[in-house]
């Protein structure tokens, strides 16, 4: 008989493993798609202020501390509910995942928000992720410890105790999320792209953050814009086509 692997590991392993098959799904669309990028080739190299090797191990990092965190708050969880087995309808489902982008969506706003305005905070944790002028799709969880736990690993946790998602559901859960995150860190304009087209909160809107005109706007991801509209942080912006090819962000004042 084959060991069983439990919905508890799998909930904190799978997302990882989707992280990066997607990271390097989107690094070859990178490399062959130029005229839907935000940026040249090579600018990357030329405005990050961190190495690629350096941003892979900072992720490696956040993870095996994610995946800690996700196996003792699902174990926790799952003591004192239903047996993990017993899944929910899928209009259950459905609305558990709406609750899980509505927790996610708050805690990123205004613990990213927190942080910028937070100038100790922002120095020694969040301008890790922002020396990434422009990200690397696999960077898309590269920061501070302190900055991974509070807007990546607490928001995923409270989206999932909150909503009342079952160990299983998580799974698909969060590995949607990560597809998301990546999807806006892609650094990647496609117009048919579902991901983009449905979400208002896309690759476009999250670059105008990473400019250093927009990083006191924008705070939202990785789903929706309603507290940025709400709060007035929102900063409009045009997408246009570079003459070289591709794309560009371009922040518009608010009465443009």
């Amino acid at each position: 008989m084959g060991m069983e692997i439990s919905d508890e590991l799998l909930s904190a392993v799978v997302p990882v493993i989707v992280y990066w098959v997607f990271s390097f799904f989107y690094e070859f669309l990178a490399q062959h798609c130029v005229n839907y990028r935000l940026h040249p080739i090579g600018e990357e190299e030329e405005k990050n202020t961190v190495s690629r090797s350096k941003v892979i191990k900072g992720v490696l990092t956040h993870q095996a501390l994610q995946i800690l965190t996700v196996c003792i708050v699902t174990k926790v969880w799952e003591e004192k509910g239903e047996e993990p087995t017993v899944q929910h309808s899928l209009p259950r489902i459905a609305v558990q995942f709406v609750i899980g982008m509505a927790v996610i969506d708050t805690v990123q706003y205004f613990g990213h928000r927190y942080m910028h305005e937070n100038k100790f905070l922002y120095k020694h944790t969040h301008s890790a992720h922002h020396a990434l002028v422009v990200p690397y799709v696999y960077g898309a969880q590269y920061g501070s410890l302190l900055d991974g736990l509070v807007l990546d690993t607490l928001g995923s946790a409270l989206a999932f105790v909150v909503s009342g998602m079952t160990v299983r559901t998580s799974i698909y859960f969060y590995s949607f999320a990560i597809i998301k995150n990546l999807d806006v860190h892609s650094g990647l304009y496609f117009p048919w792209n579902p991901l983009q087209g449905f979400f208002p909160n896309n690759c476009a809107f999250h670059d105008t953050h990473h400019q250093l005109k927009g990083q006191k706007y924008n705070f939202s991801q990785p789903f929706f814009l309603s507290w940025d509209l709400i709060l007035g942080t929102y900063r409009p912006f045009t997408v246009e086509k570079r003459k070289e090819g591709g794309f560009q962000v371009c922040l518009l004042t608010k009465d443009d």
